[in-house]
């Protein structure tokens, strides 16, 4: 018979290694404890959260009052160009997998931290590839119909790191999904995967204990109007001078402009409050520095929005959840 767990401190399954004591926590291995799991916060009257691999995530000091779920389902197999996968999957195990089987459409999601089934959540992206471009369909646990739903990508409602399950007030827990990859060669493959691994370790801020992007980039049409004339010399140089400050416009997947570089030009790079710090490295990652409480992040967050919004009257928003 399974048992929840009690009072375990969230720190110790976050990336940030932030975070106070969930009063109940499970870890379910199939669908079939995921329901007992439920079942059991229903009856016991708490409120449930769904934890992925602790990433783009920051906990609160005061922890979580209830029943935290993080679903440790690994299916993983593959068929032709189709991958199946379960949410609790890194995604990691799931690009190793796509190199041995010689499948093409993850090679952007090199060195991405995390599981299958936050990646879908967030419908995570970079370099130009969004985790909703290999999506065929997702089954997931609906906490207020009690059932099970298995929605096409469309059906998902995926955008820019987000997705139906964002939306949800009431919850889903992701269960697991079916990826359509493309035939390709395992050592090209293999090659392109790394170098984004490389770039991450060069670029990122890797060092220190973080949850990723702390803010969503800025897209081109808060600066200028879409077909604008201005915006069209900006795709067309892929840069823009903006109040005394040149930025990239990149492809991402829609043209943006770096909230780092935002943040680094308002001057707080390396400003720091108490444990945690603006990374001096990368300006959108906020690094546990030093024992960091969930209270000095949330201070730099809400300096950097002021600051950028002060700086270039751009409003910034968070790519990360607050629990």
């Amino acid at each position: 018979m399974p048992k929840l767990k009690e009072n375990l401190p969230l720190a110790s399954v976050s990336r940030y290694k932030i975070g106070g004591p969930a009063r109940f926590f499970f870890a379910p291995k199939n669908e079939r404890e995921v329901l007992w799991a439920v079942r059991e916060a229903r009856a016991r009257k708490v409120p449930i959260f769904i934890l992925g691999g602790g990433t783009n995530l920051l906990i609160h000091d005061r922890g979580f009052a209830g029943l935290v779920i993080r679903p440790d389902l690994s299916l993983l197999k593959s068929k032709g160009e189709t991958i199946s996968v379960g949410s609790g999957v890194s995604m990691d195990d799931l690009m190793q997998l796509s190199i041995k089987k010689s499948l093409s459409g993850l090679e952007w999601a090199g060195g991405l931290p995390g599981t299958v089934g936050g990646a879908i959540r967030g419908n995570a992206g970079c370099f130009g590839g969004e985790m909703k471009d290999v999506i065929v369909s997702v089954r997931s646990f609906d906490l207020a119909k009690m059932k099970i739903v298995e929605r096409t990508a469309r059906e998902c409602r995926f955008g820019y790191r987000d997705s139906i399950f964002k939306k949800k007030a009431a919850g889903e827990i992701i269960l697991s999904a079916t990826l359509r990859m493309k035939k390709g060669n395992a050592k090209a493959i293999k090659k392109a995967i790394a170098e984004k691994v490389d770039h991450r370790k060069k670029n990122h801020p890797l060092e220190y204990p973080n949850i990723g992007s702390i803010f969503k980039n800025v897209p081109l049409t808060a600066i200028h109007k879409e077909k604008s004339p201005e915006y069209k010399k900006a795709l067309r140089e892929s840069t823009i001078v903006f109040r005394g400050s040149s930025f990239s416009v990149k492809t991402d997947p829609f043209p943006v402009i770096s909230t780092a570089k935002l943040i680094s030009e308002s001057g707080i790079r390396g400003v720091s409050s108490g444990g945690a710090m603006i990374s001096t490295k990368h300006p959108n990652f906020i690094v546990n520095v030093l024992d960091a409480r969930s209270v000095d992040v949330q201070n730099l967050i809400i300096l950097a929005k002021a600051e950028v919004k002060r700086k270039f009257g751009v409003t910034l928003e968070e790519e990360v959840q607050i629990l």
